[in-house]
C-alpha cells in the first residue's frame, strides 16, 4: 500500500510552461543554428524566445508577487553582505548557493534579448558577415549560462539531497503546510502553449 507523501505548490502553471518553452525554443534554435536547411525553423524559434522573453517581462510587471521583478532582484541584494562576510571568514555557503542561482537566472534573462536581436538583424541582411558572428557569440555565451545553470542546480540538489529541478517539473515540493502559489494559472498556461504552437507551426 503506498503511502501519499504531503506536498505544497510552490510553482504555478504558467511560469512552469514559459520556463519550460524558452528552454525548447533557445535548445531548438542552437541545433538549428549550423543547417541551411532548417534555418526557418532556427529564425522560427529564435522569433519565439523572444516573444517568450516580452511574456516573463510581462509576467514580471503584472503577474503575482512570487513572479516580480522585485522578487526576483530581491534574492540578489544580500550579495554585498555575503561577500563582507566571505572577508571576515563568515560567508555563508547556503546563501552563496541561492546567489549563484539567481544570478544565473539573471544572466541568461538579460542574454536573450542580445541574441534575439542580432539574430533579427542577421535575417535581415542588414549588416555584413559581422553581425552574424556577434550573434554565434551570444548564442554560445547563452549555452554557456544555461550549462551554468543547469549545473548549479544539479550541484545544490546534491549538496541539499533534495532534486531543484522538481518545482519546475511539477510545481510541488514534499512538506505539509498551505501552498505557497494560491491560484496555479492554469488557463493562461493554456493560452501561452496554444499561442507558441500556432506561432510555430503556422506563422
Amino acid at each position: 500500500m503506498s503511502v501519499l507523501v504531503p506536498t505544497r505548490r510552490t510553482v504555478d502553471a504558467f511560469t512552469r510552461t514559459l520556463h519550460a518553452l524558452m528552454a525548447l525554443s533557445f535548445l531548438g534554435a542552437y541545433l538549428t543554428s549550423d543547417s541551411e536547411f532548417f534555418k526557418p525553423v532556427h529564425v522560427s524559434l529564435g522569433y519565439t524566445l523572444g516573444g517568450l522573453l516580452a511574456a516573463r517581462v510581462l509576467w514580471g510587471l503584472l503577474g503575482p508577487r512570487h513572479a516580480r521583478w522585485s522578487a526576483l532582484w530581491g534574492k540578489l541584494r544580500g550579495m554585498a553582505d555575503w561577500f563582507q562576510g566571505l572577508r571576515t571568514g563568515q560567508a555563508s555557503w547556503r546563501q552563496a548557493q541561492n546567489l549563484y542561482m539567481a544570478s544565473s537566472v539573471w544572466v541568461i534573462l538579460l542574454a536573450i534579448a542580445p541574441v534575439v536581436l542580432s539574430g533579427y538583424v542577421t535575417d535581415q541582411e542588414w549588416t555584413g558577415d559581422w553581425m552574424g558572428e556577434v550573434h554565434e557569440f551570444l548564442g554560445n555565451f547563452m549555452l554557456f549560462a544555461v550549462l551554468a545553470h543547469i549545473f548549479g542546480v544539479l550541484l545544490i540538489s546534491v549538496l541539499r539531497k533534495r532534486n531543484l529541478a522538481t518545482p519546475m517539473l511539477t510545481g510541488l515540493v514534499p512538506g505539509t503546510g498551505p501552498d505557497l502559489i494560491q491560484s496555479n494559472h492554469g488557463f493562461l498556461a493554456i493560452l501561452l502553449l496554444v499561442a507558441v504552437f500556432s506561432f510555430v507551426f503556422w506563422g
